[in-house]
């Protein structure tokens, strides 16, 4: 009589239940940029940032995107109100029959044919801004500095001092002599803080206009794309530029997921 023999249990192979890892994502290649002293511009040392956040191709739809977005958002709550029939104070009585008068249909007093009635179609409040989302908006802002940085238009500085006389006319040698002036297309400087007399001196204030037909200084806190892209060049702080980039890094994917059966 044969005996029953149990066959080995083999682990059924399913491809479609993969085990996801997470794998170091791949070396992206360094840029190097030259930081220099403000204001004489002397060379100080090379600093490399990485291709993904200097060096990206020029997205023309992206920035225009994140530049409508701003603008959007600058526009605000619109405040018009008007009142429609309903909320126009009155009595809702019928002021003539519907018929046999000769005369057109009419209904109450808070109609918006009748002088102090109801507005119709009128403004009301709401709000202008549009939506974009995060990593789009993150990739703009690089995609914008790395416009400017291909075309040598981006210049780093280890740190901006304010200066000792808030004269425009000090300020205006600076950026004449650095060709950052109006005949080169004005600049724009960022800084890490407010610097009261570089401000004054170059945006204007009480006492003086400025030499805003050279460029304008913004803290980093006040720009946004659109400043990036608007002047000729951009003369930005080492660490302004290092906190930018860092906050606007949300569409990099630092682990890269990898299927990886067993």
């Amino acid at each position: 009589m044969a005996s029953e023999t149990r066959l080995p249990q083999t682990e059924i192979y399913n491809p479609f239940t993969p085990t996801i890892l997470r794998r170091p994502p791949p070396p992206v290649p360094n840029v190097l940029a030259t930081v220099y002293s403000f204001p004489n511009m002397e060379p100080l040392r090379f600093t490399e940032y990485p291709a993904n956040q200097l060096h990206l191709p020029l997205r023309r739809d992206i920035l225009h995107r994140a530049v409508k977005y701003e603008a959007d958002v600058h526009r605000g709550m619109r405040t018009a109100n008007t009142k429609w029939r309903s909320e126009v104070h009155g009595s809702g009585r019928k002021l003539r029959p519907q018929k046999g008068t000769g005369r057109a249909r009419l209904g109450d007093r808070k109609s918006p044919m009748l002088r102090g009635g109801g507005v119709a179609f009128g403004p009301k409040p709401r709000d202008m801004s549009t939506k974009l989302p995060r990593k789009i908006y993150d990739l703009a802002w690089r995609t914008a500095l790395s416009y400017r940085y291909r075309r040598g238009e981006l210049i780093v500085v280890q740190k901006v001092e304010d200066i000792k006389n808030e004269d425009s006319r000090w300020m205006e040698q600076i950026m004449q002599w650095n060709h950052w002036g109006k005949g080169d297309g004005r600049s724009l400087i960022v800084t890490r803080r407010v610097m009261p007399k570089l401000f004054e001196a170059l945006n204007g204030g009480e006492e003086q206009p400025g030499c805003g037909r050279h460029g304008i200084v913004k803290e980093e806190a006040d720009i946004d794309v659109k400043d990036l892209l608007e002047l000729g060049r951009v003369v930005i702080e080492k660490r302004s530029l290092d906190a930018i980039l860092r906050e606007h890094s949300s569409d990099l994917n630092m682990r890269v997921p990898s299927a990886v059966r067993r």
